[in-house]
Protein backbone atom coordinates (compact mmCIF):
# COMPACT_ATOMS: atom_id res chain seq x y z
CA UNK A 1 0.00 0.00 0.00
CA UNK A 2 3.26 2.59 0.35
CA UNK A 3 3.22 4.84 -2.52
CA UNK A 4 6.60 4.21 -3.27
CA UNK A 5 9.39 1.59 -1.51
CA UNK A 6 10.61 2.81 1.36
CA UNK A 7 14.27 4.09 0.80
CA UNK A 8 14.52 5.26 4.33
CA UNK A 9 12.79 4.22 7.76
CA UNK A 10 12.39 5.62 10.96
CA UNK A 11 11.56 3.78 14.09
CA UNK A 12 10.90 4.44 17.51
CA UNK A 13 10.56 2.51 20.66
CA UNK A 14 9.26 3.47 24.25
CA UNK A 15 11.23 1.53 27.29
CA UNK A 16 10.28 2.04 30.99
CA UNK A 17 10.80 0.39 33.87
CA UNK A 18 8.03 -0.50 35.97
CA UNK A 19 6.73 3.35 34.69
CA UNK A 20 9.95 4.92 36.02
CA UNK A 21 12.28 6.77 34.41
CA UNK A 22 10.45 6.11 30.42
CA UNK A 23 12.79 6.53 27.51
CA UNK A 24 12.73 6.42 23.59
CA UNK A 25 14.63 5.38 20.87
CA UNK A 26 15.01 6.29 17.06
CA UNK A 27 16.65 4.69 14.85
CA UNK A 28 17.21 5.30 10.76
CA UNK A 29 17.54 3.32 8.28
CA UNK A 30 18.68 3.85 4.44
CA UNK A 31 19.14 1.39 2.12
CA UNK A 32 18.54 -1.25 4.43
CA UNK A 33 21.26 -0.25 6.55
CA UNK A 34 21.39 1.62 9.64
CA UNK A 35 22.74 5.00 9.33
CA UNK A 36 23.46 5.32 13.08
CA UNK A 37 24.44 9.25 12.92
CA UNK A 38 20.55 9.58 12.58
CA UNK A 39 20.19 7.87 15.91
CA UNK A 40 18.43 9.80 18.76
CA UNK A 41 17.74 8.91 22.40
CA UNK A 42 15.11 10.71 24.57
CA UNK A 43 13.82 11.08 28.49
CA UNK A 44 10.38 11.14 28.08
CA UNK A 45 9.69 14.67 30.14
CA UNK A 46 6.03 14.58 30.72
CA UNK A 47 4.39 11.34 30.90
CA UNK A 48 4.41 10.15 34.51
CA UNK A 49 3.17 6.01 34.88
CA UNK A 50 4.56 4.28 32.41
CA UNK A 51 1.95 5.87 29.30
CA UNK A 52 3.54 4.05 26.34
CA UNK A 53 0.92 5.85 23.94
CA UNK A 54 0.99 9.83 25.44
CA UNK A 55 5.04 9.38 25.76
CA UNK A 56 4.55 7.80 21.68
CA UNK A 57 2.98 11.35 21.11
CA UNK A 58 5.84 13.13 23.42
CA UNK A 59 8.59 11.82 21.51
CA UNK A 60 7.14 11.96 17.63
CA UNK A 61 6.31 15.71 18.06
CA UNK A 62 9.91 16.48 19.68
CA UNK A 63 11.15 14.55 17.38
CA UNK A 64 9.50 16.14 14.57
CA UNK A 65 8.89 19.48 15.43
CA UNK A 66 12.58 19.86 15.59
CA UNK A 67 12.86 18.38 11.93
CA UNK A 68 10.40 21.06 10.69
CA UNK A 69 12.01 23.82 12.34
CA UNK A 70 15.25 22.35 10.11
CA UNK A 71 13.33 22.03 7.08
CA UNK A 72 13.90 18.75 6.37
CA UNK A 73 11.72 15.92 5.58
CA UNK A 74 10.79 12.86 7.74
CA UNK A 75 11.74 9.33 6.62
CA UNK A 76 9.56 7.44 3.49
CA UNK A 77 8.49 5.05 6.17
CA UNK A 78 7.72 5.71 10.35
CA UNK A 79 7.44 2.49 11.82
CA UNK A 80 6.53 2.52 15.66
CA UNK A 81 7.21 -0.56 18.00
CA UNK A 82 3.65 -1.56 19.01
CA UNK A 83 0.01 -1.94 17.67
CA UNK A 84 -3.15 -0.29 16.69
CA UNK A 85 -2.48 2.02 20.26
CA UNK A 86 0.71 2.93 19.83
CA UNK A 87 -0.13 3.71 15.88
CA UNK A 88 -2.79 5.40 16.62
CA UNK A 89 -0.73 8.30 19.21
CA UNK A 90 1.95 8.22 16.64
CA UNK A 91 -0.86 9.55 14.02
CA UNK A 92 -1.96 11.98 16.00
CA UNK A 93 1.45 13.50 17.02
CA UNK A 94 2.37 14.14 13.22
CA UNK A 95 -1.77 15.41 12.12
CA UNK A 96 -0.74 18.17 15.19
CA UNK A 97 2.39 19.12 12.99
CA UNK A 98 0.33 18.97 9.78
CA UNK A 99 2.83 15.60 8.24
CA UNK A 100 -0.52 14.37 7.51
CA UNK A 101 1.61 12.85 4.47
CA UNK A 102 4.03 10.51 6.42
CA UNK A 103 3.25 7.12 5.43
CA UNK A 104 3.00 5.07 8.70
CA UNK A 105 2.94 1.32 10.47
CA UNK A 106 3.02 -0.13 13.63
CA UNK A 107 4.90 -3.75 14.40
CA UNK A 108 3.82 -5.59 17.40
CA UNK A 109 5.91 -7.56 19.06
CA UNK A 110 4.93 -11.53 19.52
CA UNK A 111 2.15 -11.57 16.79
CA UNK A 112 4.87 -9.96 14.24
CA UNK A 113 1.72 -8.56 12.06
CA UNK A 114 2.00 -5.00 10.50
CA UNK A 115 -0.71 -2.56 11.82
CA UNK A 116 -2.08 -0.23 9.17
CA UNK A 117 -4.19 3.22 8.91
CA UNK A 118 -7.22 4.14 7.21
CA UNK A 119 -9.27 1.08 8.37
CA UNK A 120 -7.29 -1.20 6.90
CA UNK A 121 -7.00 -4.25 8.66
CA UNK A 122 -3.41 -5.83 10.09
CA UNK A 123 -1.04 -7.12 7.61
CA UNK A 124 0.82 -10.79 8.35
CA UNK A 125 3.75 -11.32 5.98
CA UNK A 126 5.11 -14.59 5.64
CA UNK A 127 7.72 -15.57 7.45
CA UNK A 128 10.10 -15.91 4.73
CA UNK A 129 9.60 -12.37 3.79
CA UNK A 130 12.29 -10.17 3.01
CA UNK A 131 10.02 -7.14 4.06
CA UNK A 132 9.36 -8.85 7.60
CA UNK A 133 12.88 -9.45 8.34
CA UNK A 134 13.77 -6.01 7.42
CA UNK A 135 10.74 -4.57 9.96
CA UNK A 136 11.66 -6.93 12.26
CA UNK A 137 15.30 -5.94 12.38
CA UNK A 138 14.68 -2.12 12.07
CA UNK A 139 12.31 -2.50 15.23
CA UNK A 140 14.46 -5.08 16.99
CA UNK A 141 17.37 -2.34 16.95
CA UNK A 142 15.29 0.44 18.22
CA UNK A 143 14.77 -1.18 21.41
CA UNK A 144 17.63 -2.57 21.57
CA UNK A 145 19.03 1.12 20.80
CA UNK A 146 15.91 2.00 23.78
CA UNK A 147 17.05 -0.60 26.25
CA UNK A 148 20.96 -0.03 26.04
CA UNK A 149 20.13 3.76 26.89
CA UNK A 150 17.68 2.80 30.22
CA UNK A 151 20.23 0.87 30.98
CA UNK A 152 22.99 3.53 30.80
CA UNK A 153 20.80 5.98 32.67
CA UNK A 154 20.31 3.33 35.63
CA UNK A 155 23.71 2.49 36.20
CA UNK A 156 24.54 6.40 36.49
CA UNK A 157 21.60 7.02 38.46
CA UNK A 158 23.45 3.84 40.87
CA UNK A 159 26.92 5.07 40.55
CA UNK A 160 25.79 8.49 41.15
CA UNK A 161 23.93 7.94 44.29
CA UNK A 162 27.05 6.07 45.60
CA UNK A 163 29.41 8.73 45.38
CA UNK A 164 27.22 11.31 46.18
CA UNK A 165 27.17 9.66 49.78
CA UNK A 166 31.08 10.01 50.51
CA UNK A 167 32.21 12.74 52.17
CA UNK A 168 33.98 15.40 51.23
CA UNK A 169 33.72 14.23 47.29
CA UNK A 170 31.83 16.97 45.33
CA UNK A 171 30.55 17.17 42.44
CA UNK A 172 33.67 18.21 40.18
CA UNK A 173 35.44 15.19 41.53
CA UNK A 174 32.73 12.65 41.06
CA UNK A 175 32.70 13.88 37.20
CA UNK A 176 36.76 13.10 37.55
CA UNK A 177 36.26 9.32 38.88
CA UNK A 178 33.40 8.24 36.62
CA UNK A 179 35.51 10.49 33.87
CA UNK A 180 38.81 8.11 34.70
CA UNK A 181 37.14 4.75 35.67
CA UNK A 182 34.77 2.94 33.22
CA UNK A 183 32.17 2.30 36.00
CA UNK A 184 31.27 2.16 39.85
CA UNK A 185 32.80 -1.66 40.32
CA UNK A 186 35.92 -0.45 38.87
CA UNK A 187 36.24 2.75 41.32
CA UNK A 188 35.34 0.52 43.91
CA UNK A 189 37.82 -2.14 42.82
CA UNK A 190 40.70 0.33 42.61
CA UNK A 191 43.38 0.88 45.32
CA UNK A 192 45.21 3.68 46.82
CA UNK A 193 47.88 4.27 43.56
CA UNK A 194 44.86 3.82 41.07
CA UNK A 195 42.70 6.39 42.56
CA UNK A 196 45.62 9.17 43.53
CA UNK A 197 46.34 9.30 39.36
CA UNK A 198 42.97 10.75 39.44
CA UNK A 199 42.99 14.60 38.49
CA UNK A 200 42.12 16.57 41.58
CA UNK A 201 41.55 13.73 43.69
CA UNK A 202 44.20 14.57 47.00
CA UNK A 203 45.66 11.93 49.20
CA UNK A 204 42.06 12.44 52.05
CA UNK A 205 39.91 11.97 49.55
CA UNK A 206 41.12 8.59 48.45
CA UNK A 207 41.57 7.66 51.83
CA UNK A 208 37.77 8.09 52.41
CA UNK A 209 36.98 6.27 49.34
CA UNK A 210 38.70 2.73 50.25
CA UNK A 211 37.17 3.71 53.52
CA UNK A 212 33.47 4.53 52.09
CA UNK A 213 33.58 0.76 50.14
CA UNK A 214 35.44 -1.27 52.67
CA UNK A 215 32.71 -0.27 55.18
CA UNK A 216 30.09 -1.01 52.35
CA UNK A 217 31.65 -4.32 51.58
CA UNK A 218 31.49 -5.40 55.26
CA UNK A 219 27.65 -4.02 55.46
CA UNK A 220 27.27 -6.71 52.90
CA UNK A 221 28.78 -9.96 54.20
Amino acid sequence: DLRKVPETIECFDISNLQGRETVASLVFFRGGRPLKSRYRRFRIRTVRGGDDFASMREVLTRYYRRLLDKKRAPADLVVVDGGAGQLSAAREALAALGLHEVELVGLAKREEVIHRERGLPPVRLPRSSPALHLLQRIRDEAHRFAITYHRLLRSRAVTDSALDRIPGIGRVKKLSLLHHFDSLDAIRAAGAEELGAVRGLHRGDVERIIAFFALEQEHHR
